[in-house]
């Protein structure tokens, strides 16, 4: 950074500014003058020091063990089980494609469906992302300025009662508008629980523990695939009045509603008004995540958070990388069952093979969160996924059709894909601080989540069944361009740790008191310090 120079400084709640990218140490003070003078610009997490007088609280090892095992067991179990719900109520529509969904609607109830055809499947899966698209951004705003816990448990309630709702769809349009609006209900749940996760724990414990509850996507995929391998037999042998696919559908819509129910019970806001910790743990619980430089919220939106934010190279990297990856994630996770038909097994077949891959999910991701919270390196040790995926591609696309065993392993190899998507949506809830940055930072992400996840379904094309060879091909290159993606983030946060050094070594820089609840954006703060 440039040394000696005064920048700009954005005053809060006077007049906007160009985001300060670079600043002396000098710059820096006067930053931190202004906005002291505002204090309700601060973060939420001041208020639990504002009777401190100056007094410096020390945190034992044993009493830190001690509240992060009582995180952990409030924290971790509602949100791994919401975020494997979140994953299966939108895969649930590849289980239906071969369960009945696709046939003509008749007066047999159970070889009945809405009576659609391959391309008109395909616009079915992307419209789930219209609607997580359409609502990413005003969703994003809306967990900033609402009680986070409670609207985050309002969209999982409503979800799968839209889900639910899909069983009683008789025709394409309406099929089209119960995937819209769970897309809708279903974009807060990543962002949310991305900062969830930024709120609770340190920067050091953040990537295992969003590594835990995002592998919970393998864990339902596990689940969802015995579950509708259950049902189809338990239908086709005995009979019901309801198609096997509303039966799923109706399954999964209803536990997640009462989940959402459980979930708005248990989790709080943030620190300050949970339950199950008493008055002096609040506070302790504030004070242990003060090394992340972050805070816990601020209500205020800040425009020049905004302008940082799409002025910042690694904002776009993030939303490059979320845009080329999940195009192949598009197209897999609700082609799955129909790749696996045309590896050669059943339709019931494909419903119980399937459900490996989600183990290999869950074992890289759980790995490769601990390994890069344990050695420092979320973003290289993640390259290991996606290797291991581009390997189980070319094993699909390159072996005979005969090979039914070599293919499927193929498939399960891909599955190991989403790890640096989760290390990257790690390091949002680490590298990116000022709330309104955040938000603005996740949306972004997601939006390019959404981008893909629209465009994946389209490169299988009917016409290219059973194999679906170039889009199997449009998969391994999205795949090469992204660790390029990767190998960029990785230099960027390094470069910009050694610029912050300079300045903290400074003659004249000085840190102020709770300069971490001040919601100061990581370009702005000297201390942040990026997470590799």
């Amino acid at each position: 950074m440039a040394s000696g120079t005064e920048q700009p400084v954005p005053p809060p709640y006077e007049t906007e500014k160009e985001p300060v990218t670079e600043m002396s140490a000098e710059g820096h003070k006067i930053l931190q003058e202004k906005i002291l003078k505002h204090s309700h610009d601060a973060d939420a997490a001041m208020k639990a020091f504002e009777n401190m007088d100056g007094q410096v609280i020390e945190i034992s090892e044993e009493t830190n063990k001690r509240l992060l095992r009582k995180i952990d067991l409030h924290l971790m179990p509602i949100m791994c089980v919401v975020y494997g719900l979140n994953y299966l109520d939108k895969t649930t529509l590849s289980y239906a494609s071969i369960m009945g969904l696709k046939l003509p609607h008749s007066d047999d109830k159970n070889k009945s469906g809405i009576g659609i055809t391959g391309n008109q499947y395909s616009w079915l899966s992307s419209m789930f992302y219209f609607g997580y698209l359409a609502w990413e951004y005003p969703t994003n705003r809306l967990l900033q300025r609402l009680p986070l816990g409670k609207y985050s448990a309002f969209n999982i309630i409503m979800w799968g009662t839209v889900l639910a709702c899909f069983a009683a769809v008789e025709n394409y349009a309406g099929a089209i508008a119960v995937r819209f609006f769970l897309g809708v209900f279903e974009a807060a749940v990543t962002p949310g629980f991305a900062l969830f996760t930024s709120q609770w724990y340190t920067k050091k414990e953040q990537g295992t523990r969003i590594g835990i509850w995002f592998s919970f996507n393998g864990f339902a995929q596990i689940f969802g695939g015995l579950v509708a391998y259950g049902v189809a037999v338990g239908c086709r042998k005995s009979g019901t009045t309801l198609e096997p696919w509303k039966i799923v559908f109706l399954a999964t819509g209803i536990l997640t509603a009462c989940v959402g129910v459980i979930f708005l019970w248990a989790m709080p806001d943030n620190q300050m008004n949970c339950r199950w910790l008493s008055k002096e743990d609040r506070v302790l619980a504030i004070e242990r995540i003060r090394v992340n430089q972050q805070g816990v919220g601020n209500k205020h939106f800040k425009w020049y958070q905004l302008k940082e934010a799409l002025l910042d190279p690694l904002s776009w990297a993030f939303f490059f990388y979320a845009l080329v990856a999940d195009i192949p994630n598009g197209g897999i996770s609700n082609f799955f069952s129909q790749l696996i038909v045309g590896f050669g097994y059943t339709p019931e077949q494909s419903l119980l093979y399937g459900t490996p891959g989600g183990a290999v999910e869950v074992v890289f991701l759980i790995a490769a969160g601990w390994a890069g919270d344990r050695f420092g390196h979320r973003i290289l040790i993640s390259f290991t996924g996606l290797l291991t995926s581009i390997l189980g591609m070319l094993l699909i696309v390159c072996l005979p059709l005969s090979n039914n065993s070599g293919r499927l392993a193929g498939y399960y190899l891909t599955q190991s894909s989403p790890t640096p998507f989760v290390a990257l949506l790690s390091l949002i809830s680490s590298n990116v601080a000022g709330y309104t940055k955040k938000t603005t930072v996740a949306a972004m992400y997601l939006i390019g989540y959404c981008a893909g996840n629209i465009i994946g379904p389209q490169t299988f094309r009917a016409q290219d069944a059973p194999r679906y060879v170039p889009g199997e091909i449009t998969i391994i290159v999205c795949w090469c361009v992204c660790l390029v993606d990767l190998a960029f983030i990785h230099w960027y946060c390094r470069h910009q740790n050694k610029k912050k050094e300079r300045v903290r070594s400074e003659p004249g820089y000085v840190k102020l008191n709770n300069q971490e609840w001040l919601d100061l954006t990581d370009k702005e703060n000297p201390e942040f310090v990026y997470t590799l």
